[in-house]
């Protein structure tokens, strides 16, 4: 068995380490399969950059190695999913105390900078005896464990095989967590810059939530958004988020400052009968127009029959709150939908634009949404743009607008408005090296 990883490269990638899941059953009376998913990664990687995200994510697989020792075969299955294969017979109860064993290590926060970064997880696990094993659909009865896992209410974990769980210690923590985040005021809204891609003018913004951890530092609060998801509390942290954005554009304004400020929106406040006239109130409290804000929401979202869902989204057009698409072609694009539903922009899933140097695909991908975009009149904005070369190649398609660590990572509000009143500069300029 090979030691920890110097790079993601050596990793073993999907095909290989479905070869190694093969190899493990012939050799083995008994294979079990544990897929981790790295719970809310985007959020690293939309605020710090891929770079760094790739750091945190070798800094994960090694850690995970550490965890289960030289025994196992460790590989990564797409971007942030990692596969671990335990072979000999294991019960139950041995697998489930696995899993807690990750989550306990992993409370250990990781960092870069200032910033810290508590991996949570959603884990699916197979398993089962390697007589009349058949490859594929074992592969797959773990990859329906994990989709379970990713879909339960109260825990992250799924035995394929498993029963019905209570909720455990670590879940009613992050509650517990949540509740004093809010009444402590221990959550911050961040600010990533939207940029005119010609001009480097900053023209928007995209809030992003982050928790100031009285022990650990500023972290990204995916387990706690995961917590407000479970226990109901969605639609406390959404007025929260909603309250402080308003709050912002009104400061933005008092200073001179007029932008468009995105905020994103979950499936709950689709939901909730009292999100208009909530956004009336907080227009009227702090003397926002409705039209400087918009609400990103992701493409299974948007896509949606749910009456309730087309009915929100109409009522929230007619008051002019924007609406976007955001990580555009991640999914599978119902585009007789898009064509339907109307929107002020789409958000180009930042994967294409990250690999759009090394991959011509992703080239004609950008494209084609330019071409709906202008057809359905709409914006369309670039994600994760990192490089000189990703920026030229966008120009050179006829993208106007973007954001990305190349231009700022998220930022708090003061330092934002201190951006705002700066020059954007990008590439190797002479003024460059010297501002450093």
């Amino acid at each position: 068995m090979s030691s920890l990883h110097t790079s993601l490269a050596t990793i073993p990638n999907r095909y290989a380490f479905i070869d190694a899941v093969d190899r493990c059953a012939s050799a083995d009376s008994h294979i079990s399969l544990m897929l981790i998913d790295v719970v809310r990664f985007s959020d690293v990687t939309t605020s710090l950059g891929i770079k760094v995200g790739d750091r945190f994510l070798l800094e994960i697989a090694n850690r995970i190695r550490f965890l289960f020792g030289n025994e196992v075969e460790i590989g990564r299955i797409s971007g942030d999913v990692f596969g671990v294969i335990f072979t000999g017979e294991k019960n139950q109860t041995q697998l489930r105390g696995r899993f807690e064993r990750l989550v306990e290590h992993f409370k250990t926060p990781m960092h870069y900078d200032d910033h810290a970064f508590i991996a949570d997880f959603n884990v699916g696990v197979a398993s089962a005896s390697t007589q009349n094993f058949n490859l594929t659909a074992f592969v797959s009865r773990a990859e329906t464990a994990l989709k379970q896992a990713k879909e339960n209410k109260y825990e992250n974990y799924y035995f394929i095989n498993g029963h019905e769980k209570p909720a455990t210690g670590r879940s009613l923590a992050l509650k517990a967590d949540l509740k004093r985040a809010l009444q402590n005021d221990e959550l911050e809204l961040y600010f990533q810059p939207q940029v005119d891609l010609d001009s480097l003018k900053i023209i928007g913004a995209e809030c992003l939530l982050r928790w100031n951890h009285p022990l650990d530092g500023i972290l990204f609060p995916g387990p706690l958004i995961e917590a407000a998801e479970s226990y109901n509390m969605m639609q406390e942290l959404a007025y929260w988020t909603f309250d402080k954005a308003f709050n912002s554009v009104a400061e933005l304004n008092s200073k001179g400052i007029d932008i468009m400020m995105s905020v994103n929106i979950s499936p709950t406040q689709l939901y909730d009968s009292k999100l208009i006239n909530h956004l009336k109130y907080l227009s009227h409290c702090y003397g926002v127009d409705l039209k400087r804000v918009e609400f990103e929401l992701t493409e299974d979202i948007a896509l949606t029959n749910s009456l309730m869902v087309k009915k929100q989204l109409s009522q929230l057009r007619q008051l002019g709150v924007g609406i976007s698409v955001d990580d555009f072609g991640k999914g599978y694009s119902n585009l007789a939908y898009i064509r339907d539903l109307d929107i002020n922009a789409l958000k180009i899933d930042k994967s294409f634009v990250l690999e759009l140097c090394d991959n011509p695909i992703n080239r004609a991908i950008i494209e084609a949404a330019r071409v709906i975009g202008k057809a359905k009149q709409c914006d369309v904005i670039a994600e994760g743009i990192e490089t000189i070369e990703q920026l030229h190649i966008l120009r050179d398609i006829g993208l106007t607008m973007g954001q990305g660590y190349l231009f700022s990572k998220a930022i708090p509000l003061n330092e934002f408005i201190e951006l705002t009143n700066e020059e954007i500069i990008v590439g190797d300029s002479p003024l460059r090296k010297r501002l450093g």
